[in-house]
């Protein structure tokens, strides 16, 4: 057989394969756009697992709005379940970034877990979103060009309700957090927007994580008589502190302030006791906005359940890498494009549309939300685009 007639029948057999799947493939015609690989690096055990949970939901749900896909590519994930221990954390990053070689790290809750995270994302040139992790460092000093976040500053909420709560006419408050990097970054953004307005807060009172012996503080706070009182806690240990300062009768005498993560998801178990307090945070029950209500319904639909935050801030994560793939479309994943596509996005979020600050954290409005049986109801915005300081940031 001549070399004319091999290629000929090569070609006729080409057709005949494609022909048999259903498909025409043409000879020589371009092969499909390379999938992403995407790393979630999320609690699945512990404490945290709802959390991880939620967020994963969220990312999977948008993808599956995208046809199954983002961008055209196929999307496969690696999981690692981080387990909420920062001293697992360069371990578990390391084994998505060079045993599965991931695209894309997306995580996590724990911010200690993301600061380890983030170390080996900088150094492999990987490029990573944060989909929770509030630690002000991730888009402050340990910026980098690689780095994303679709979630929040530990400061940003705090700063909100300081600013509200000097709006309200209070001239004095007192804080109270754990002894760690989350709550003293924001009792710290409390400070600074209730400062700014013109009160003065006469203590920052801490206990060490994660201890629920509140009776000696809250009789600290009374002797005080402060006219507000600002604390950052979360979980079951926003449950204990929530009842305890009612039983000690300072819910009716002394306005209790806090970033969201005080009654997100604890108000069933705080019971009457978590009725009507105020909180800050970027997303809240009840938004006026098309987006919010089609993923609300299209959460509970999937996963018989009504979303929460955590839930957004998966969802914005895919919608945010979607916004990088646009931008190389049928090409190789150029992660140059990728990223200046990604930082110049705007994202329609159920929380409402937010853009990013130079140094990749949302610039998003900060809702005030009143508790109300087992919501938290959107009040008014506090804090309108508020963006992060990112002190430190060099990018």
């Amino acid at each position: 057989m001549n070399k004319q007639k091999g290629r000929n029948t090569l070609r006729t057999m080409a057709g005949i394969v494609g022909l048999a799947f259903g498909v025409l493939v043409p000879f020589g015609a371009v092969q499909a756009a390379e999938k992403i690989k995407v790393g979630l690096m999320l609690p699945y055990t512990g404490t945290f697992a709802a959390l991880g949970t939620a967020i994963t939901n969220g990312f999977k749900q948008y993808v599956a709005e995208q046809g199954g896909n983002l961008a055209g590519r196929e999307v496969e994930y690696f999981v690692v379940d981080d387990e909420s221990d920062p001293a697992k954390a360069t371990e578990n990053a390391n084994k998505l970034v060079k045993r599965d070689q991931v695209d894309v790290l997306v995580g996590t809750v724990h911010s200690g877990v993301a600061l380890g995270m983030a170390k080996v994302a900088r150094d492999n040139k990987t490029l990573m979103i944060i989909p929770n992790a509030g630690a002000d460092d991730l888009t402050g000093p340990l910026c980098a060009p690689n780095v994303f976040r679709t979630s929040f500053t530990n400061w940003q909420p705090g700063f909100a309700m300081g600013k509200v709560a000097a709006e309200r006419g209070h001239k004095t408050a007192v804080t109270l957090t754990w002894k760690y990097a989350a709550g003293e970054e924001a009792v710290n953004g409390f400070t600074g927007g209730f400062e700014a307005g013109g009160g003065k807060v006469l203590k920052q009172l801490t206990l060490p994580f994660p201890g629920v012996e509140f009776q000696a503080l809250l009789t600290e706070i009374a002797s005080l008589k402060p006219e507000a009182v600002y604390v950052f806690f979360a979980g079951g240990g926003a449950v204990k502190f929530v009842k305890d300062y009612d039983a000690a009768g300072l819910k009716a005498s002394i306005p209790l302030y806090s970033s969201g993560f005080l009654t997100d998801g604890t108000l069933a178990a705080m019971g009457g006791s978590g009725e009507g307090l105020l909180t800050a945070l970027h997303y809240a029950d009840g938004l006026d906005n098309a987006k919010d209500k089609s993923f609300r319904d299209s959460y509970s639909t999937t996963y018989k359940m009504q979303p929460d935050v955590y839930a957004v801030q998966g969802y914005d994560a895919a919608q945010l890498l979607k916004a990088g793939l646009d931008a190389v479309k049928d090409g190789k994943l150029e992660q140059g494009a990728m990223i200046k596509a990604m930082a110049a996005a705007t994202v329609d979020s159920p929380r409402g549309a937010f853009t990013l600050s130079k140094a990749h954290n949302p610039v998003q409005d900060i809702y005030l939300r009143k508790a109300e049986g087992q919501e938290n109801k959107v009040v008014s915005i506090a804090a309108p685009k508020l963006a992060d300081p990112a002190r430190g940031c060099r990018m």
